[in-house]
C-alpha cells in the first residue's frame, strides 16, 4: 500500500514486525517528458484499490484536479489472492483497458524481478502495458504541479509554492506517525513496540487536532495534498484502525475538532463521493488473517453519522480557493450503495 500484501504475506502480519517497503519503480510522469514519460491525455490507467488509504490519496486529487477523463482508472478487488490485487470486480476478471487479470502482470512487463510486492497505487502505460510508477508519494505531488495542462478549469492548487516547505515537513509528521503509525501498531508483534507506535500516532493526533482547532483545514482556509493524507487516514479510523488494529485511546468521534474537521471533508465532492466503507472493511478484516484469523468483519460503526453536521464553515475558509467545486462523479466511478453512508 501502497499496499503489497499477498495472501501469504498477509497471513504474516501480526506475526512479524511492521516494516513499510519503499516504491521501487519512482519513474514520473511530467510536463516535459524527461524522463521518458510526458504527460498526455489517454496514455496513463491509474489502478487503485479503494481500500488502501495510499491509492485512494490519488483517487482524491485526480478527482479534485478534474483528471478523470485524462487519466482513466481501474479499481480493483478489495480481496487478493496470491498474486495479490486482481481485476476480479471487471467483466470477465479482466481490467477492460489493459486486459489483464492481475496487476502484477503490469509490473512483469516493467521488470521480471522486483523487491517489495505488487503495490497500488501504480499508473500503467496502456500502449506498452508496462508499469511506470508505484511512487505514491510523489504521485500525487506530480498530478497536483506536473499535469496542470489537463486540469479542469477552476481546478484547486494543492500544493502551493508559498507553503510547500511547511506542508513537506507536516505531511513528514503526519506520514511517519498517523499514516504509518496505525500500521505499526496493528502489526506489532512486541507489547513495547505496539505500545511505542500508540504513544506516537497519539501524540501526533493531539498536535493535529489542536492545529485544526482554529483552522478549517492544516493549511489554513483551503484544501492542500495535506488534507488529503490526513483524510484517508481518518475516514478508516473507527471502522478499522480502532478496533483491527489496537488503536483504541480514542475514536475519532470522540474527538470534536477532528471528527468535524473529517466530516467536513467527507462531505466535500472529491473526498466522501471516493470513499468505500464496504472494500475498507473487507479488505482490512479479510485479508489480514494473521491479526483477524476468523476473517469477520464488524458490523459497526453507524456510517450514517458521517452525514451529520459539522458546523466546521463557521471557521470561514474556501475549501478550493481560488477554484471551484469539481462535478459529479463520472459515470462508472460511483461508490457502490454498500459502500456509502
Amino acid at each position: 500500500m501502497g499496499e503489497n500484501e499477498n495472501e501469504r504475506g498477509n497471513s504474516a502480519y501480526g506475526r512479524k514486525p511492521f516494516r513499510r517497503s519503499p516504491s521501487h519503480f519512482t519513474d514520473r510522469i511530467t510536463a516535459n517528458g524527461a524522463g521518458g514519460w510526458p504527460v498526455e491525455a489517454g496514455r496513463y490507467r491509474l489502478i487503485a484499490s479503494r481500500a488502501c488509504p495510499w491509492a485512494s490519496r490519488a483517487v482524491i486529487a485526480r478527482r479534485l484536479l478534474g483528471l478523470e477523463d485524462a487519466l482513466s482508472l481501474g479499481i480493483a478487488d478489495p480481496l487478493q489472492d496470491d498474486r495479490s490485487w486482481r481485476f476480479t470486480l471487471d467483466p470477465d476478471g479482466r481490467d477492460p483497458v489493459l486486459g489483464i487479470r492481475f496487476l502484477s502482470q503490469a509490473y512483469d512487463a516493467r521488470a521480471s524481478e522486483y523487491p517489495g510486492g505488487v503495490s497500488v497505487p501504480a499508473v500503467v502505460d496502456v500502449p506498452s502495458g508496462q508499469l511506470v510508477t508505484n511512487d505514491y508519494q510523489q504521485l500525487t505531488l506530480d498530478l497536483a504541479t506536473e499535469w496542470t495542462a489537463l486540469h479542469r478549469p477552476g481546478a484547486p492548487d494543492l500544493y502551493p509554492a508559498a507553503l510547500r516547505a511547511e506542508m513537506d515537513q507536516l505531511m513528514a509528521t503526519i506520514g511517519r506517525d498517523l499514516n504509518n503509525g496505525v500500521y505499526k501498531a496493528g502489526f506489532a508483534t512486541e507489547q513495547a513496540d505496539y505500545e511505542r507506535a500508540c504513544r506516537a500516532l497519539f501524540q501526533c493526533w493531539e498536535q493535529v487536532s489542536q492545529r485544526l482547532a482554529g483552522r478549517r483545514y492544516l493549511m489554513g482556509d483551503t484544501i492542500t495534498e495535506a488534507d488529503i493524507r490526513l483524510f484517508t487516514t481518518l475516514v478508516r479510523f473507527d471502522v478499522v484502525y480502532h478496533g483491527h488494529f489496537k488503536c483504541n485511546r480514542w475514536k475519532l468521534a470522540e474527538d470534536p475538532v477532528l471528527w468535524g474537521y473529517a466530516r467536513d471533508l467527507f462531505q466535500t465532492p472529491g473526498f466522501g463521493d471516493t470513499v468505500d466503507f464496504d472494500h475498507i472493511k473487507r479488505h482490512y478484516y479479510q485479508v489480514h488473517t494473521g491479526i483477524n484469523p476468523t476473517r469477520i468483519v464488524a458490523l459497526g460503526p453507524d456510517l450514517a453519522d458521517w452525514l451529520t453536521p459539522h458546523h466546521r464553515e463557521e471557521l470561514g475558509g474556501r475549501p478550493f480557493g481560488d477554484g471551484t467545486t469539481p462535478g459529479p462523479v463520472p459515470p462508472g466511478e460511483e461508490v457502490s450503495a454498500a459502500g456509502r453512508p
